[in-house]
């Protein structure tokens, strides 16, 4: 079979999803951000100050990550011992964390109380989901930006776009443009990923977590495909 992809298309798609998940898991369940937890600390004080729900899932969210992201951990490190394809795993491993997000969105929600069980184990499911990610690409795609936290990518980006037309580091002005040329697209994938999940949220409701397992799929099928010239 043909090969199609590589570490960038992938880092592509999971950029998308970063922005697709995150925005659909705080429309749907009042203010969660499943793909980070540095918006979970403001609107949980929000919360607090206010009175309004979600409180239960914006403080656990942070120990759900942690715990996610070690799990992934210690599997990448037994599947490695078993010289097993650790990111291809891994990257399936997020697909059916994906499914389980999507169905149980489907199933249970819309959610007018998000401190209640179904809710807290759907919004689980989306942050399990994007930790692992997070982790993934952390570990296996490190010379790539990062595919849900833009903070940093943007202070770099702009950083090296004004060096770029200052001409402050001319002896580095390749490598700048190379890595200003990545942190924008991968800005641009999860600006789109906001933008799609917002727009397909508000017509089909939590339905549109379909098109996230869609690409969280296509990403791991590339994997494959390209396994033979990625490091595991």
């Amino acid at each position: 079979m043909k090969k199609f992809g590589g570490p960038a298309a992938i880092a592509a798609l999971l950029s998308f999803n970063g922005g697709f998940v995150d925005t659909a898991g705080f429309l749907g369940l009042a203010g969660l951000f499943t793909a980070h937890v540095t918006g979970n600390f403001v609107t949980l004080g929000a919360a607090l100050v206010m009175g309004t729900h979600g409180i239960i899932g914006k403080v656990l969210a942070l120990p759900v990550f942690i715990i996610a992201i070690a799990l992934g951990r210690l599997a990448g490190a037994a599947l490695r011992a078993r010289k097993l394809p650790v990111l291809r795993i891994l990257l399936a491993v997020e697909v059916g964390l994906l499914i389980a997000f999507f169905a149980l969105a489907v199933i249970f929600g819309p959610f007018p109380n998000p401190d209640s069980a179904a809710a807290l184990a759907t919004g689980f499911a989306g942050i399990s989901a994007m930790a692992l990610q997070n982790a993934v690409q952390r570990v296996h795609l490190s010379n790539l930006p990062p595919t849900t936290l833009m903070t940093g990518s943007t202070t770099q980006a702009t950083i090296d776009a004004v060096d770029l037309i200052s001409g402050a580091d001319p002896d580095n002005a390749a490598a700048i443009r190379t890595r200003f040329g990545r942190l924008s697209l991968s800005i641009l994938y999860f600006a789109a990923g906001c933008a799609m999940s917002a727009a397909l949220y508000w017509l089909i409701g939590f339905w549109c977590l379909a098109v996230a397992v869609i690409v969280g799929a296509t990403a791991a099928m590339m994997q494959a495909e390209a396994a033979p010239k990625m490091t595991s």
